[in-house]
């Protein structure tokens, strides 16, 4: 009966150590404003590195999480981001989309919508954990038709739509995380405009 009890707590405390590395891998603890940034790499949509070690220090780094290319409100967020890229440059910012997405689906996105900033790919969601945005696991499929040709964009991670800059001295200067997919630019210009 002893040995029996003793095998019922093991599997309870097995169980409360995976739930919560679990919620750990869902992003439910991430960083706050003030909090020094993460420092990650991941693939641009060139298939380079990208490195926020030389990024971060230059001026302010705008790293904001989407859903998936080619749908709806990720599109509007990333023209917003696009039609405001001179007044960003201007503000001596960074802009970073970071998704689930593979190299080759972000190259189809910035194609299709004439994108003018980076594209990060996070297949396997390592950077969207290390800000604590949660990410949803399993594939989805997004179709659809650029220049006349019709894709399959298929990715394994899903991240919520949340954004963060991170200032020159390394850390989080600004985070939302119930974003306006078309709002999104225009506040971040309104937060880079209020760190000067």
């Amino acid at each position: 009966m002893r040995s029996l009890s003793l095998t019922m707590l093991s599997l309870c405390v097995a169980s409360l150590v995976l739930h919560s590395t679990s919620l750990a891998k869902e992003g439910t603890s991430g960083v706050s404003v003030g909090d020094a940034a993460p420092m990650f790499e991941a693939k641009d949509d060139t298939g380079k590195a990208w490195k926020s070690s030389e990024h971060v220090g230059k001026g302010p780094v705008v790293v904001y999480f989407y859903p998936a290319d080619m749908t709806g409100g990720c599109t509007a967020q990333a023209c917003g981001f696009r039609d405001h890229s001179a007044d960003l440059k201007a503000a001596g910012a960074t802009v970073v989309g970071v998704s689930g997405d593979t190299v080759e689906s972000h190259q189809l996105f910035k194609k299709a919508h004439n994108l003018n900033f980076t594209l990060l790919a996070d297949v396997d969601g390592e950077v969207a954990h290390a800000f604590g945005v949660p990410v949803t696991e399993g594939a989805k499929t997004v179709n659809a038709t650029i220049e006349g040709t019709a894709h399959a964009l298929v990715r394994d991670i899903t991240a919520k739509r949340w954004t963060f800059v991170i200032g020159t001295d390394g850390k989080v200067a600004y985070k939302d995380d119930a974003v306006k997919a078309k709002e999104d630019s225009k506040k971040i210009l309104e937060v880079l405009k209020s760190m000067k």
